[in-house]
């Protein structure tokens, strides 16, 4: 005796943003053309590194871009969530692009320490300012997607780190113009590196528990399972599952055990509309598959159901 509700967004939450994605592509890849073209001319690392972390941005926005486009794609018999975990495998790989630049930076920081060469103050500075004022534009357009969908924190989470590598570079290139210490853009390298690390983490620690299927942080179980159990008409309540499939839309599965009377009657209807609309209100939960048993029915259930 099972039945369930299902609802859920037309499309995924990054697809909502799916045309800021697009402009900060663009202005992303015009200053990693500019960078690139400051590190040749004044064979600065630190001005080559924040242009490979521009890359890696690249690169990742692209993914970000792609997977969005595809997310929003419907379901099929053969995929039928659709496309929606492609958004959690972008930014898995959005952070694995991450860290290699970063061990990358430190390989490359570690070998010019004990010969540092020429590095031009004055054009480091330039680039360094231009690649600031575009990754400031950029953090703009995107910090309001970033707290909805994971994807496009990747993408925030990239260019902040980014704004903070090129105030990184603007401080090292006015220590070598003023001081002449060229090791100041060696020691600006290694802390963009080091500030791509921590954010990094976060972000790969968070696709992989989507991955993983773990309980969304800050959803309360036990609570979701007293609930349940207070609804009129239920018994009990077991089997019960929560995840995310994708930034902003959490899935439920549960048993819910009811009386005698719910089925004689004919009230499964009213129990489950109950609630559904106790699992939308307390817990912003609106995908919910729920499967209404009579007493005793756990027992011919499998022994991994809780």
């Amino acid at each position: 005796m099972g039945s369930g509700h299902s609802h859920g967004p037309s499309v995924s939450a990054g697809g909502a943003h799916r045309k800021t994605l697009i402009l900060v592509l663009a202005l992303t890849g015009t200053v990693l053309v500019a960078e690139v073209i400051g590190a040749a001319l004044s064979g600065s690392l630190a001005l080559l590194a924040d242009a490979g972390h521009m890359l890696t941005d690249v690169a990742g926005i692209t993914l970000a871009v792609l997977a969005v486009t595809y997310a929003s794609r419907p379901a099929t018999d053969q995929r039928t969530y659709g496309y929606y975990r492609l958004e959690i495998l972008a930014a898995v790989v959005n952070a694995m692009l991450l860290l290699a630049v970063a061990a990358y930076i430190l390989i490359q920081a570690w070998h010019r320490w004990s010969n540092p060469p020429e590095v031009e103050g004055g054009l480091m500075l330039v680039f360094a300012g231009v690649g600031l004022i575009a990754n400031i534009a950029g953090l703009l357009l995107l910090k309001s997607g970033s707290k909805q969908s994971l994807n496009v924190k990747g993408a925030y989470l990239e260019v902040l780190g980014d704004t903070l590598g090129s105030l990184a570079v603007i401080v090292a290139a006015v220590v070598i113009a003023i001081t002449g210490w060229l090791r100041a853009d060696i020691v600006a390298s290694v802390l963009v590196a080091v500030m791509i690390l921590p954010r990094t983490w976060t972000l790969l620690r968070e696709a992989v528990d989507v991955l993983l299927e773990a309980t969304p942080k800050g959803m309360d179980l036990p609570a979701i399972r007293q609930h349940i159990r207070e609804t009129p008409g239920v018994i009990d309540a077991h089997d019960l599952h929560v995840w995310t499939l994708t930034s902003g839309l959490p899935v439920l599965s549960v048993h819910v055990v009811v009386n005698d009377e719910v089925i004689r009657d004919g009230h499964t209807g009213v129990v489950l509309d109950a609630l559904g609309e106790c699992l939308a209100d307390h817990f912003d939960v609106e995908h919910c598959t729920i499967q209404l048993e009579p007493p005793g029915h756990a027992q011919h259930e499998h022994p991994g159901h809780a």
